[in-house]
């Protein structure tokens, strides 16, 4: 097998951060500048388009040659891109961007060459940025350039130079990366799944244009007219400004205000006695709403045919594998309440601002309601939409052996009754609608949320507890209840961590709940591991790891990755619940992937997907919501015992049921 590693520099008058690389790249005055390549590792080599050069017969052979295997930092980029011009089948091209987020590691090819130690590449890699500004996007006409609107290589030869010299960087940085790394394999089930998460960015979805801008035209209407009425009632030049809108509260009020944060303004409007601080602080609330962000981030993503694509990011979240939402944020969507959505899409769509004020009062509340039903199937079509029933507290169940969790899962599934009845030795017949018990569901359920990953107090502060009408001084005896109710997941954790502390004590392997940690080291490639093995095979990594006394004063695993809140490649201390949250979680990715796989095979088509939910494209005559959720409900192979439930319905726009 021979490998040909490729990158290129591109033109494109459409904003690629913005609407994305399918749009990018069909937009009509897409051209490719520049392309570097090397054939089997040997010295690489740049093609200059830009200024005439064509590429040899060598490389557009390759392109399609099955025995030649096609490497690319994001390959998706290299190959959609090529493929506007070249054929060039998708399961012959390799991603060094996944095989970096697979091992552990951050994306982006010079934050990866940082953290691998190529230090010197990153230095050059560095004024890439100000050359891709420089070529690659329109320019805004002066005087000063001729009111030309790009710049051509012959007005800043110099650069263009030095820009040639950073595509062939690129290429040898991403033969680094890959040889760096060629002791861990991608496995081959994960290249095909990356391959059909290519299939599904690339078909993409359709969205109901008309909705779009009658929302963005509702929301320009409305937050004039709620603007204006904060100016009338406050006085102040920008009520928006968070520092004007602080001070004239204190002086209305009497009181200090904090901040003006989301939780922050909802109390404050409960407990204000000033009619105009309340009505102040509810137009803030109203303004506040994000929902025009993403209607905006639709209208700058959608297509010539309807439709927006690269709504989804393989291997997003590079410890568990999980997708991560891009452009749109699937992952993140305004839920939906509204009983007639129909009616409030009808007034959206005609652009009726007073119907919506008189029937739904709110109408930034109603647009971020409507978000959803924004994405609407292919003509002719419906949508079929399917999830897991409550998959990580299954897997989490499946794991640890709590037979009497499985035994909830074989029969009624009512976990959160379930485990308010263990908690409180109450009969689970008690606890309905209607009889007193029933406010124990409410704290098995925030105990389910929050507890099963070695949570505390805090823990359940954090997902709401004290909002629930639940007081500070039961939370204790909560988390201690749980815990008594669930010894073998407590022990779960315990297990796990002790595991990974042995291993990195003694290099030996240790196999637990069909789990197998390791301690797996390349010396020739300065790369340090520990892996967890998962029932399906993947592995989960964690970079440079080693044991350190943590903040409790306890022996701890820390290893290199980035910190979510800092955003910085760091050292980060773990523990058994952590652990086991990223194996649940990881194991519950892995089970979707599963589905994707059978769905596909038995002929669906999925637009995106969202968590453990899957969103199909499906003819109106071949709709059964039954098979698709007996497919996603059957066993998995590698995970015998694991009791999987799916439950979906058909629906003519998106929505949550």
């Amino acid at each position: 097998m021979r490998h040909l590693s490729i990158d290129i520099e591109t033109f494109s008058s459409i904003d690629l951060k913005k609407s994305g690389l399918y749009k990018y790249v069909q937009s009509l005055d897409f051209q490719i500048l520049l392309l570097a390549y090397s054939m089997d590792y040997e010295p690489v080599k740049v093609i200059d388009l830009a200024q005439g050069e064509t590429l040899p017969m060598e490389f557009v052979e390759a392109l399609q040659n099955p025995d030649v295997i096609k490497h690319a930092y994001n390959a998706s980029f290299e190959w959609y891109a090529l493929n506007k011009f070249y054929h060039s089948p998708l399961d012959q091209w390799r991603c060094t961007m996944l095989h970096g987020l697979y091992c552990g590691y951050t994306a982006g090819l010079a934050a990866t060459a940082t953290v691998l130690g190529l230090s010197e590449d990153k230095k050059k890699l560095s004024v890439g940025s100000a050359l891709i500004r420089t070529f690659c996007v329109p320019v805004k006409p002066t005087a000063k350039n001729g009111q030309r609107t790009r710049d051509l290589p012959h007005h800043e030869i110099e650069k263009w130079n030095l820009f040639k010299e950073y595509c062939r960087q690129d290429v040898a940085v991403e033969m680094e990366i890959e040889r760096r790394l060629s002791a861990f394999p991608v496995p081959e089930a994960e290249q095909k799944l990356w391959e059909l998460d290519q299939r599904i960015n690339t078909y993409g979805v359709t969205v109901d244009k008309e909705l779009i801008e009658g929302a963005l035209y509702c929301s320009e209407m409305i937050n004039s007219e709620l603007t204006q009425e904060a100016v009338k009632l406050s006085g102040l030049q920008n009520p928006k400004s968070v520092k004007q809108l602080t001070k004239w509260l204190e002086e209305e009020t009497g009181a200090e205000v904090a901040d003006l944060k989301k939780g922050t303004v909802k109390e404050l409007i409960k407990t204000t006695n000033s009619d105009a601080a309340k009505r102040m602080l509810e137009i803030r609330q109203e303004l506040s709403k994000t929902s025009v962000k993403k209607y905006k981030a639709m209208a700058d993503v959608v297509n010539y045919d309807d439709r927006v694509r690269g709504l989804l990011q393989f291997y997003g979240a590079n410890r568990t594998g999980r997708w991560a939402g891009r452009l749109v944020q699937v992952q993140n969507l305004p839920k939906n309440y509204l009983e007639t959505l129909s009616h409030a899409r009808d007034c959206v769509r005609e652009k009726k601002v007073d119907a919506l004020k008189l029937v739904y009062g709110n109408v930034p509340d109603t647009l971020s309601q409507l978000i959803r039903t924004a994405f609407v199937p292919s003509d002719n079509n419906i949508f079929l939409v399917a999830d897991f029933s409550a998959i990580e507290a299954r897997i989490i169940a499946y794991l640890a052996g709590e037979q009497w969790r499985q035994e909830v899962f074989t029969s009624h599934g009512r976990i959160y009754e379930a485990a308010a009845s263990r908690m409180f030795g109450v009969p689970i017949e008690k606890i309905v609608k209607g009889n007193p018990e029933y406010e124990l569901r409410q704290k098995g359920k925030v105990a389910e949320l929050a507890l099963g990953y070695q949570g505390s107090t805090g823990a359940l502060i954090a997902m709401g507890a004290l909002k629930m009408a639940l007081k500070e001084e039961e939370l204790k005896d909560l988390v201690k209840r749980w815990r008594a109710s669930n010894k073998r997941i407590v022990d779960l954790w315990y297990s796990i961590e002790n595991a990974a502390l042995e291993v990195m004590k003694t290099g030996q392997v240790v196999g637990i709940k069909g789990l197998i940690i390791a301690r797996e080291i390349d010396f020739n490639n300065n790369q340090d591991f520990l892996t967890i093995k998962l029932p399906s095979e993947r592995k989960l990594f964690y970079a440079k790891p080693f044991l350190k006394t943590n903040e409790m004063g306890r022996e701890a695993l820390y290893y290199r990755g980035i910190n979510q809140e800092k955003k910085k490649w760091e050292s980060i201390p773990t523990y058994g619940g952590k652990l086991t949250e990223n194996i649940v979680q990881a194991i519950a990715r892995d089970c979707l992937a599963e589905s994707l796989k059978r769905l596909e095979a038995a002929g669906y088509q999925t637009c995106f997907h969202v968590h453990d939910e899957v969103i199909l494209d499906v003819p109106k005559d071949k709709a059964d919501i039954k098979a698709v959720t007996d497919i996603m409900g059957q066993p998995i192979a590698w995970a015998q015992g694991l009791l999987l439930k799916s439950e979906g319905y058909e629906t003519g726009f998106y929505k949550k049921e």
